[in-house]
C-alpha cells in the first residue's frame, strides 16, 4: 500500500467528521419531521411542493433523487391530505404535486421546531467558525467535482 501524501491525509481527515456531521443533520431532521408524523422524506418533498407546484420528475431533479422514489413518497403526501395534485399545463400527463392548506400548516410547525433546534446549536457555536467551515466545505466540494469533470474530459 502506498504511502499517503499530507494532502491526500489532510483531506481524508474530514471524511469521518464530515459525516458523523451529516448523520447528526439526518438525526436532527428526523426527529424534527417524526414529531408531526413526517418522515424527513415527506418534509422534503412536501417543501419542494410549498416552494413551488412541480411534477415529480423536477422535484427529484431538484433533490437529486430518482423519480421512482419521489413518486413514492409523493404519492404518500398525498394519501396524507398534505397535498393533491393538479393539471400541468406543460405537460398533460405529469401533474403538478401542490401543497394543500394542511401541507402548508404541517410544514410551517415543521419548519417551526427546526428553526427552535437550529437556533439553540448555532447560539452555541461562533458565526465565524460557522462560515469559514461552510466556505471550507464549498471550496472542497468545487475542487473535488473540477478534479472529476478534468478526469472525465481525460477520458
Amino acid at each position: 500500500m502506498p504511502t499517503p501524501s499530507p494532502a491526500a491525509r489532510s483531506l481524508s481527515s474530514l471524511v469521518l467528521p464530515v459525516s458523523e456531521l451529516q448523520a447528526e443533520f439526518l438525526y436532527a431532521a428526523d426527529t424534527v419531521a417524526e414529531r408531526h408524523g413526517l418522515t424527513p422524506a415527506r418534509w422534503q418533498v412536501l417543501g419542494a411542493a410549498i416552494a413551488q407546484p412541480q411534477s415529480v420528475a423536477d422535484i427529484a431533479r431538484g433533490l437529486g433523487l430518482a423519480r421512482q422514489s419521489v413518486q413514492r413518497v409523493a404519492d404518500d403526501v398525498v394519501a396524507a391530505g398534505f397535498a393533491g395534485w393538479a393539471p400541468n399545463p406543460a405537460h398533460a400527463r405529469a401533474k403538478l404535486l401542490v401543497a394543500t392548506d394542511a401541507g402548508h400548516a404541517i410544514n410551517d410547525a415543521v419548519t417551526e421546531d427546526q428553526l427552535a433546534w437550529a437556533d439553540e446549536v448555532g447560539s452555541r457555536l461562533d458565526p465565524h467558525d460557522v462560515a469559514a467551515l461552510r466556505g471550507l466545505l464549498d471550496r472542497v466540494t468545487a475542487v473535488s467535482r473540477e478534479y472529476w469533470d478534468e478526469l472525465e474530459a481525460q477520458a
